[in-house]
């Protein structure tokens, strides 16, 4: 399935929201995401980039997969749903 992405260059909205560190659940010792303002990001020991798209899509490429979530972001909490309907939550850490 080829999915065309748009890459905002860091206006407003998601782009500007996403950058930082978050934790995938409350234990000390979950796994951290840190989504930087170059598109770059690492999840665990896993460097990767990441893009936006439309509908509030987001890319995320490693050398492991290729995912593409719907991303909703509200106050410290992201949610990452992907297609099939499972669901990731990650908090912001502080």
């Amino acid at each position: 399935m080829l999915v065309s992405f748009c890459f905002i260059t860091g206006c407003g909205g998601n782009a500007r929201d996403i950058v930082g560190t978050w934790r995938t659940s409350p234990d000390p010792n979950a796994m951290i995401w840190e989504f930087s303002n170059d598109g770059s990001v690492m999840m665990g020991p896993n460097r990767g980039r990441y893009t936006f798209g439309d509908n509030n899509r987001i890319k995320i490429e490693t050398s492991i997969a290729t995912s593409v979530y719907q991303i909703e972001l509200v106050g410290d909490k992201m949610t990452l749903k992907e297609p099939s309907g499972s669901k990731l939550v990650l908090t912001r850490v502080k």
